[in-house]
């Protein structure tokens, strides 16, 4: 009996430690997800040399505010911004024509970056329900800094704000409930 209750303890624990991750996709399954139910999308471009990358993984990506907001409030896609993913995004196809297989290290940059912008990484990019860019923002964030981007372009916030004293205005006066 006592074997059946530590074993179910085990297997609930294991469950808890999955449930505290983000649910990654790629963007072609976020794009076709969102026909069905529509949401929007938070895009993680990394590439595999970045150390901010890591460091976002490992940070902010892990920590328990962040992954329970993006789960609920996106489609999370996890995008390698020199790697060989073939993308079908608004009729059009981006590949990595240049990407080499046998590189280390810093490879093409994926056609589908460039057209989003994508001018350091990390990059967090989001986009509206129905795909359309919303915004990029390039750097690493802590959970705390990241958090006013989730839930101002989670709640249309952005929409409303039309100068960069406006934006000022929101991030002043903006409390944050993430903690690290």
């Amino acid at each position: 009996m006592k074997f059946r209750i530590i074993a179910f303890l085990m297997l609930l624990s294991a469950g808890m430690v999955q449930a505290q991750e983000i649910k990654w996709m790629t963007m072609n399954e976020a794009l076709k997800a969102q026909k069905k139910h529509p949401k929007k999308i938070f895009m993680d471009a990394y590439t595999t040399w970045c150390g901010p990358c890591k460091l976002l993984d490992r940070n902010t990506f892990a920590n328990k505010d962040v992954v329970k907001y993006v789960n609920e409030h996106y489609y999370a896609v996890k995008f390698n911004a020199e790697g060989p993913e073939k993308i079908e995004y608004k009729d059009m196809t981006f590949t990595n024509p240049n990407y080499d297989a046998s590189r280390t290290g810093r490879n093409g940059t994926h056609q589908f970056a460039s057209a989003m912008r994508i001018s350091g990484y990390p990059t967090i990019v989001f986009f509206a329900e129905d795909g359309d860019l919303i915004a990029p923002i390039v750097g690493y964030r802590t959970p705390e800094q990241l958090e006013i981007f989730l839930k101002m372009f989670a709640n249309d916030d952005h929409k409303k704000l039309t100068s960069q004293a406006a934006f000022s205005e929101y991030r002043e006066n903006f409390v944050g409930k993430f903690k690290n």
